[in-house]
């Protein structure tokens, strides 16, 4: 974990010389992949040592396996693969070496890589081989119309930025920031009806950078003093649970779970702010011409602690491994994505079993959730002050599901996670099956509309934001002009 944060602050400074020294007005585009990809590689060979190894054979056998398979079938055997290998590498370090050492390992880095690695064959594939017609318009902003080289490859796979702790970006995009073509971005108005372009050379990003820095700095120091003082495992403490009554057990759960939550908005904010010191990152401008430097953030904190729904806290936790699920499961899976989605991110994860609990418990409560929204929150939305009690109970209830869903994720383990369960009397289980056997998952057309016509403001602005973020794609593509490309990203915006 040291060696994880001093090369991390040494990735900062390097993307302050990259961004100074190497500018893309400065270096060509082959030099800028060569640096990056160096740089990265001397990063995890000093954090992991030879481990550090294992990332470029599996990019190198990926991008073998791209080269003679072909596009019609690539994404198959690259999707296989690369999975695959990083789930030997995860029960190979877990049941041979380190059983419950939840700290920092090569595995780490290799879930991004696979993440990266599946996403580009799914892009290539969709721009090589699919038809225009037949493709999403998310698709089809982020399909790769040529095949990358090796050079590229192994700089988006392994770059200094993102080789450590992510997050993960569409290749598009990356290739668009090394090349020096991120910055000439259109912008919609929000009336969607007038277009206006800010154009500056090279936008600074050294404000955003300091504001992230200064939520790593609160993130390390929150978790430095209260984490340790509020375990987890003690919720599984035989003399707790005879002696606390159900509601301070569960405001207990409440507050180890969110203390859990820092040392998460540390590593990705310290990412994130990495990849922007470099000049990467960059959204454009919001109407009022003001620089927006998160286009690969990983996380909305505000909307996390004070999400009112399940949905609301996975759509702004991680979430660049949430859109990774959604274009290579969810949108292309042929029955139950959402099964099948949380399947994915729990062998993607690895393999404890406190994961594929916690996930398969994912399943009932986004289920139970999506069906208590859909039928009934719009018979609690006519008055503001009964709505404002409906947000305030749903946001408890969020909270109390959350945390009760992720213990086994922390805890690793069956018995404890079990133990926990069973001293809770799977309470949560069994209601998410009772709600699941009384209410319908579809809404009523009626309810649907209702519960649109009174989606209160600062609620449809989360869900636009959110909506941004996921639909914010690159501009640039080589078989594209630069007219063409603006316009696909504004539709995508728009939908």
């Amino acid at each position: 974990q040291v060696n994880f944060v001093v090369c991390q602050l040494f990735a900062l400074l390097a993307a302050v010389w990259f961004r100074t020294y190497l500018h893309s007005s400065k270096t060509s585009p082959f030099i800028r992949h060569v640096v990056a990809t160096l740089l990265g590689l001397y990063l995890a060979l000093f954090c992991f040592g030879w481990y550090a190894l294992h990332f470029v054979i599996q990019s190198g056998i990926s991008y073998y396996i791209m080269i003679i398979i072909g596009v019609e079938n690539m994404h198959k055997y690259c999707f296989v693969f690369a999975l695959g290998y990083l789930t030997v590498c995860q029960i190979t370090r877990v049941y041979i070496f380190d059983y419950g050492q939840y700290s920092a390992d090569f595995s780490g880095p290799m879930m991004i890589i696979t993440q990266k690695i599946t996403s580009l064959a799914f892009e290539i594939h969709d721009g090589m081989f699919r038809k225009n017609e037949d493709l999403t318009p998310s698709q089809r902003c982020l399909a790769v119309r040529r095949m990358p080289s090796l050079l590229e490859y192994l700089s988006y796979n392994c770059n200094f930025m993102g080789i450590l702790a992510g997050p993960l970006c569409s290749y598009k995009d990356y290739i668009t920031f090394i090349e020096g073509r991120s910055y000439q971005l259109q912008q919609s108005e929000a009336n969607g009806k007038e277009d206006t372009k800010y154009e500056q050379t090279d936008p600074s990003p050294n404000i955003a950078v300091a504001q992230k820095l200064l939520i790593c700095g609160l993130s390390l120091l929150f978790h430095m003093t209260i984490t340790k003082t509020l375990p987890v495992e003690y919720n599984i403490d035989d003399n707790f649970r005879a002696t606390a009554s159900w509601p301070v057990r569960f405001f207990y759960l409440y507050v180890s779970l969110m203390a859990a939550r820092p040392k998460y908005y540390f590593a990705w904010t310290l990412a994130d702010a990495i990849n922007n010191a470099a000049g990467f990152g960059f959204r454009g401008y919001d109407k009022n011409g003001v620089t927006r430097w998160d286009l690969i953030s990983n996380l909305r904190i505000q909307q996390i602690e004070f999400s009112t729904s399940f949905k609301m806290f996975l759509d702004n936790w991680n979430i660049q491994t949430a859109l990774w699920l959604k274009r290579v499961c969810y949108e292309r899976a042929s029955f139950s994505p959402t099964i099948q989605t949380f399947i994915l991110s729990a062998i993607w994860h690895g393999v404890y079993p406190g994961y594929y609990l916690t996930f398969l418990t994912g399943v009932l409560m986004t289920l139970a959730a999506r069906a208590i929204r859909n039928n009934i929150r719009h018979y609690f939305v006519e008055s503001p002050a009964v709505k404002l009690c409906y947000d305030i109970v749903t946001w408890m209830a969020t909270q109390a599901a959350i945390s009760y869903t992720v213990v086994p994720f922390v805890l690793l383990s069956v018995k404890p996670s079990f133990t926990f369960y069973s001293s809770c009397y799977f309470c949560l289980h069994i209601a998410s099956i009772l709600v699941l056997l009384v209410f319908p998952l579809k809404r009523t057309q009626k309810g649907s509309k209702k519960h649109e016509s009174v989606q209160p403001v600062w609620s449809r602005k989360l869900e636009e934001e959110s909506l941004l973020q996921k639909n914010n794609y690159s501009t640039t593509n080589n078989s594209f002009s630069q007219k063409q490309e603006i316009t696909c990203r504004y539709q995508a915006l728009k939908q």
